[in-house]
C-alpha cells in the first residue's frame, strides 16, 4: 500500500486557521446576500471556511469535512438530523465496496499481474501509461457511472505505480504517480461528458428541459454525442498534454527494458485460484455496473438487469459494490486453510478519513440547497441581460464550474437549471444557450478532494495533497471553461440548428414558472 502523506504544520497552515474563521465571521456579519433568508448568508461563510481549510490543510480535511454537522445546525440552515444522515448514502457505499475489491485484488497478488500485463501491452514509457489509462477511463465511464470507473481503475493504476517504484526507484519515479492518478479521476469526468447516459448532470438536463419546454425539439443521443465528442476530446487532449507536461519524470527510464517485465510476468506462474475467482468478481462487478440500467440509444435499447426485478429503482452501483464485495468475506481460500477472499484485518485498512471527506461535500451540497445559495448563484446572472451571448456563455460555465467544486454537480444542475431557463425566457435568448454550457461545466470540476467522486477516490490513496490537486486543477478548470464556451458558441449552434439573434418559438410558447 501506499506510504501516507506525511502531515506539517506550515506558516500558511497556521494563517489559515486564524484568518478562514475571520473571512467567515465577516460574511455573517457584513453580508447581506438576502434579506428575507439569512440562511444563504449563513451557508456561504461556512463554504469558505471549509474551502480556505480544505485547500490550506490547516486542520485535518476529515475534520473539515465535519463542519457542516456542527455549524449548519447551529446556524438555522439544515437540522441536525438530516445534515448527519449525509454523511452515509449509496455512493459511500460504493467507494467502499470498491475499496473492498481493491484490497481483494491486492491481497492475492492478482493486482501485479494485471499491472504487468498493462505494461507489456502499453509499452513502458511516462507518456503511453498515462495515455492508455486516460483512453481506458474515458472510454468506460462514457456508459457507466465516473464512480464506479475510477474505483475500478485506482487499484490497477496504485499496481503500476508501486511496480514502476521497484523497478526504477522512488527518486526515478518523481512525482510521476501523482499525474497518473490525478489522470484516471480527470478522464473519469472528461469522458462522462461525451453521452447523455455518462455523468447525472447530463440526464438531468434532458429531463428537465423536456419538462420546462415540452414544445422544444427532442435532443437525442446521438445529437448530444455529435455536440459534446469535441468537447471530451479537447479536454482530453489538454488534461494529458497538462499532466504529462508537469509530473513527467526528470530522468528519462532508460534502465528497465519491456523484456524484464514479460520476464517477470512469466516468473509469476499459473494464476492461483484465488486470483482466478477475484478477477471473475471483479469482472462480474464491472459488467454489473455498466449494464444494471441498460441503455436506450433512440430506437436501439438495451435492457438493464435491474429490470429483472421487482423495484429495479431500488438498485443503484452501491448496492451492486457492497453484495459483490459480502461475497468476497463468504468464499473460502483453497491455498490457505481457514481464510475465506477478504478478512476484517484487510477490510480495515478502507480509508475512513475520506469517506468522511467525501460525506463534507454531500453535506456542503445539502448545505446549498436547503439554504438557497445555489438559487442565489443563479440569480446573479440576470446582471448579465444586456451581454453578447458569448460572455454570457462564458461567465455562465465558469460560475457553475467552480461553484461545483464545493458542491454535488447533480444538485447543483438541479437548482441552476430551471432559474437559466427562466432567465432565458425574460431576457428572450435561446435557453440552449444557457442551459447546455451550465450542463457541461458541472462536469469540469478539476480542484478539490470533495468536487467529485473521483477525486476523492484518487485522494483516498494516501498520494496526493490537496495542494497538487488544486494547483493543477485550476488551469485544467480553465481549460474546460475555455472549451466548452467556445464549443457550445462555434460548434453547438450548428448542431442544435439555433440562431444567438432569434428567440425560439417553442421557448416563447412555454410557460416557465
Amino acid at each position: 500500500m501506499p506510504k501516507l502523506l506525511k502531515s506539517k504544520s506550515s506558516k500558511t497552515q497556521q494563517f489559515a486557521l486564524i484568518l478562514a474563521p475571520l473571512i467567515s465571521l465577516a460574511i455573517i456579519l457584513f453580508a447581506d446576500l438576502d434579506p428575507t433568508n439569512k440562511s444563504v448568508t449563513y451557508c456561504l461563510a461556512v463554504a469558505v471556511l471549509m474551502a480556505i481549510w480544505w485547500i490550506t490543510e490547516a486542520i485535518p480535511l476529515a475534520v473539515t469535512a465535519l463542519l457542516p454537522v456542527a455549524l449548519f445546525p447551529l446556524l438555522g440552515v439544515v437540522d441536525g438530523k438530516t445534515i448527519s444522515g449525509m454523511y452515509f448514502n449509496h455512493l459511500i457505499f460504493l467507494f467502499v465496496g470498491g475499496f473492498l475489491m481493491a484490497f481483494a485484488m491486492e491481497r492475492w497478488n492478482l493486482h501485479r499481474r494485471i499491472a504487468l500485463r498493462i505494461l507489456i501491452f502499453f509499452g513502458i514509457s511516462p507518456g503511453r501509461i498515462l495515455l492508455g489509462f486516460m483512453l481506458a477511463t474515458s472510454f468506460l465511464s462514457m456508459w457507466m457511472s465516473n464512480t464506479a470507473t475510477a474505483m475500478m481503475m485506482v487499484p490497477i493504476a496504485l499496481s503500476i505505480i508501486m511496480k514502476l517504484e521497484e523497478s526504477l526507484g522512488e527518486l526515478n519515479m518523481g512525482r510521476y504517480s501523482v499525474g497518473l492518478l490525478l489522470g484516471i479521476a480527470y478522464s473519469a469526468s472528461i469522458g462522462g461528458i461525451a453521452t447523455l447516459v455518462g455523468t447525472p448532470p447530463n440526464l438531468s438536463f434532458a429531463r428537465i428541459v423536456s419538462i420546462i419546454f415540452p414544445e422544444m425539439p427532442e435532443i437525442s443521443f446521438a445529437d448530444w454525442f455529435i455536440f459534446a465528442i469535441p468537447v471530451t476530446i479537447l479536454l482530453f487532449i489538454a488534461a494529458w498534454l497538462l499532466l504529462y507536461l508537469m509530473y513527467k519524470p526528470k530522468n528519462s527510464w532508460q534502465n528497465i527494458q519491456l523484456n524484464d517485465f514479460k520476464k517477470e510476468y512469466d516468473a509469476l506462474g499459473k494464476a492461483k485460484p484465488e486470483e482466478k475467482i477475484v478477477m471473475v468478481l471483479f469482472t462480474l462487478l464491472a459488467f454489473l455496473w455498466i449494464f444494471r440500467s441498460g441503455f436506450n440509444i433512440q430506437s436501439f435499447v438495451v435492457p438493464g438487469w435491474s429490470g429483472l426485478f421487482k423495484y429495479p429503482s431500488y438498485i443503484n452501483d452501491g448496492t451492486v459494490a457492497i453484495f459483490i464485495a459480502i461475497i468476497l468475506f463468504i468464499i473460502p481460500s483453497k491455498t490457505e486453510k481457514g481464510e475465506r477472499l477478504m478478512n476484517w484485518e484487510t477490510a480495515k485498512k478502507v480509508p475512513w478519513n475520506i469517506v468522511l471527506l467525501f460525506g463534507g461535500g454531500f453535506a456542503l451540497a445539502q448545505g446549498f440547497v436547503d439554504s438557497g445559495l445555489s438559487v442565489w448563484f443563479g440569480e446573479q446572472l440576470a446582471g448579465l441581460a444586456n451581454v453578447e451571448p458569448l460572455v454570457l456563455t462564458l461567465a455562465n460555465v465558469g460560475m457553475m464550474s467552480f461553484l461545483t467544486e464545493l458542491t454535488s454537480n447533480v444538485a447543483t444542475t438541479e437548482m441552476i437549471l430551471p432559474i437559466l431557463a427562466g432567465l432565458s425566457v425574460s431576457i428572450e435568448i435561446n435557453p440552449l444557450l444557457l442551459m447546455i454550457p451550465a450542463t457541461l461545466a458541472a462536469s469540469l470540476a478539476f480542484m478539490l478532494p470533495v468536487a467529485t467522486p473521483p477525486n476523492a477516490i484518487i485522494f483516498g490513496t494516501n498520494r496526493i495533497r490537496v495542494k497538487d490537486m488544486v494547483r493543477t486543477g485550476i488551469l485544467l478548470n480553465i481549460t474546460g471553461i475555455i472549451i466548452a464556451t467556445l464549443v457550445m458558441y462555434f460548434w453547438g449552434i450548428l448542431v442544435f440548428d439555433i440562431d444567438v439573434t432569434v428567440f425560439p418559438d417553442w421557448a416563447a410558447a412555454s410557460a416557465v414558472k
